[in-house]
């Protein structure tokens, strides 16, 4: 599977911003998604997961109530909402792929390159 996230940029704090991943190789909908960050100087970390069917996801602490993950299989794409965006969510974020089973490990099978996400205060 490639992935390719986009959508990143330059936002204030409070503001939105959506990023996309499409995916393309394999059957999307085999797959469970993810999204995971690095900031500057920290290890990578889990922010949202999506199963396979959208009927089940999972959210880092720190960003539930304003992330939403989601997925549209027709068009091989994951996404992610971000609201009321904060300082600290500046990263790159990267969506992965893994065969059949959710997880918020980051026990993927297949990742993209990234995009960042820088938020000023």
């Amino acid at each position: 599977v490639q992935l390719q996230a986009s959508g990143g940029g330059l936002v204030q704090a409070g503001g939105s911003l959506r990023l996309a991943c499409a995916a393309s190789g394999r059957t999307f909908s085999n797959y469970a998604m993810g999204w995971f960050r690095q900031a500057p100087g920290k290890e990578r970390e889990f922010v949202a997961a999506i199963s396979r069917n959208d009927k089940n996801t999972y959210y880092a602490d720190s960003v539930k109530g304003r992330f939403t993950i989601s997925r549209d299989n027709a068009k091989n794409t994951v996404y992610l909402q971000m609201n009321n965006l904060k300082p600290e969510d500046t990263a790159v974020y990267y969506c992965a792929a893994k065969m059949i089973v959710v997880t918020t490990t980051e026990k993927y099978d297949y990742w993209g390159r990234g995009t960042l996400v820088t938020v000023s205060s």
